[in-house]
């Protein structure tokens, strides 16, 4: 399940959603990340542009791998701003074991953050600055790729 929301994202009612979709599930391990806005460089937050159809098809990839280890992964992300201290990032894996749950979203996690196709923005002084010294190129992306 893949979810996007305008804004900083509501941690508690996304958790809770997704234990009550799952708590009959059968699954031993629940393993959750949740990304905040950290206070660095002087900003005000981060924005952020997501470009669904790629995005989409990399979840889709991952939902299949989670499947062949009997498990499914769960995302939401922010679109658009998010200030200091707030969520803009949540992830979690469900699988009959915790072993399989705790490496799968570590790889998820660092999967995200080396592939997905979502720009990150400084919110500094009321505008809205590209974050490039904290992003990171897709592979496969660029006009040489």
């Amino acid at each position: 399940m893949l979810e996007l929301y305008d804004g900083a994202l509501d941690v508690s009612a996304i958790f809770d959603k997704w234990y009550k979709e799952e708590s009959k599930s059968n699954y031993g391990a629940f393993i959750p990340f949740v990304g905040t806005i950290r206070d660095e460089d002087s900003i005000d937050g981060l924005s952020f542009d997501v470009y669904e159809p790629i995005l989409e098809s990399w979840f889709n990839k991952w939902q299949e791998k989670a499947k062949e280890s009997n498990a499914i992964v769960k995302m939401a992300h922010s679109k658009g701003d998010v200030l200091l201290h707030e969520s803009s990032y949540i992830a979690a894996v469900f699988s009959p074991k915790r072993r399989v749950a705790l490496e799968m979203i570590d790889e998820f996690v660092e999967d995200f953050k080396a592939s997905a196709p979502i720009w990150k923005y400084d919110l500094k002084d009321g505008k809205r600055v590209y974050a490039s010294e904290r992003s990171t190129a897709i592979k496969g992306s660029g006009l040489l790729a």
